[in-house]
């Protein structure tokens, strides 16, 4: 992970090589990436999809 990012790790995340870390990019686009491979692939998003993406998980987790 780039050390001038603030990566931010998933809240649903337990210990181990399997979390979520997100970061904001330049020009306010969102960063996301795996612990088990911080320097490796890096994928970016708009906040709007991310949010969508959010919200659909979200909603989908609160009709199991």
């Amino acid at each position: 992970m780039p050390a001038h990012d603030h990566w931010q790790k998933s809240s649903h995340c337990a210990q181990g090589d399997s979390c979520l870390h997100v970061a904001t990019g330049a020009g306010g686009g969102i960063k996301l990436t795996e612990s088990g491979d911080p320097a490796g692939v890096v994928l970016r998003t708009t906040p709007g999809a991310w949010a969508a993406l959010v919200r659909t998980l979200k909603e989908s987790h609160c009709q199991d």
